[in-house]
């Protein structure tokens, strides 16, 4: 029971007991001190003031109560949105980079080396991490949000991100600080290098104000539960 709900019930309760003490005290009183009909008009006159002045502080609690529960409610409305910010759920906007990868237009002099020509999962899970260790708070790849469950894997031809198809040109979107982002892609020896001599094509746009989509998948957990206290 809440603390409100006790203390109204112990009011009742206090109510009870002085009426009970009241009327016993006029009858023991009797006759002598005054007419029976004067004592029982004298009850009811203390009576129906202490029942006023307990309905008031009734309506008091009452009032506190609501508050409280208004409170509460706007607790845990505030608490169920960081919530789903945190998990990738909302649509999120602020300053960050749009890096663009596509397939290089250069021929191999063989077939032996056409992979290197193209972009494979593994360029975007390198990506994907330095972005991440660079300090990004969010990430998406051609309209995907990567969240805590995400996965970016190869089936046969075919990029899956979050189960979902994806082809070149490959548009990654991150939300964090614009310099660091891009420095950490374009440094010496980073996850870009290797790329440019097989003429992948790679751009990287710095913006004041990114529009991140939220993730639109199912989260699913077949083995994790929550551990009871």
């Amino acid at each position: 029971m809440r603390n409100w709900q006790v203390s109204i019930a112990l009011v009742c309760i206090l109510l009870g007991i002085f009426l009970v003490a009241q009327l016993r005290t006029q009858q023991a009183k009797g006759p002598a001190s005054m007419g029976r009909s004067e004592a029982l008009a004298e009850l009811y006159k203390q009576s129906e003031e202490q029942r006023q002045l307990l309905e008031r502080e009734i309506d008091k609690l009452r009032e506190q109560l609501a508050k409280a529960n208004e409170r509460d409610s706007k607790g845990l409305v505030e608490e169920l949105r960081k919530l789903r910010t945190l998990g990738g759920l909302t649509s999120l906007t602020g300053p960050g980079i749009i890096l663009t990868l596509d397939d290089s237009k250069l021929k191999g002099k063989d077939d032996s080396d056409t992979d290197m020509y193209l972009i494979h999962y593994e360029d975007l899970l390198l990506v994907v991490n330095e972005l991440y260790a660079a300090g990004a708070e969010a990430v998406s790849i051609n309209g995907q949000r990567l969240i805590s469950t995400s996965e970016i894997r190869c089936a046969g031809p075919t990029i899956l991100v979050n189960s979902t198809r994806v082809t070149p040109p490959f548009e990654v979107l991150a939300i964090g600080d614009p310099d660091v982002l891009k420095t950490s892609l374009e440094m010496r020896g980073g996850v870009l290098e290797p790329m440019r001599p097989w003429g992948i094509q790679i751009t990287i746009a710095q913006k004041d104000n990114i529009i991140m989509p939220p993730y639109k998948g199912t989260i699913r957990f077949r083995y994790a539960q929550e551990k009871q206290h």
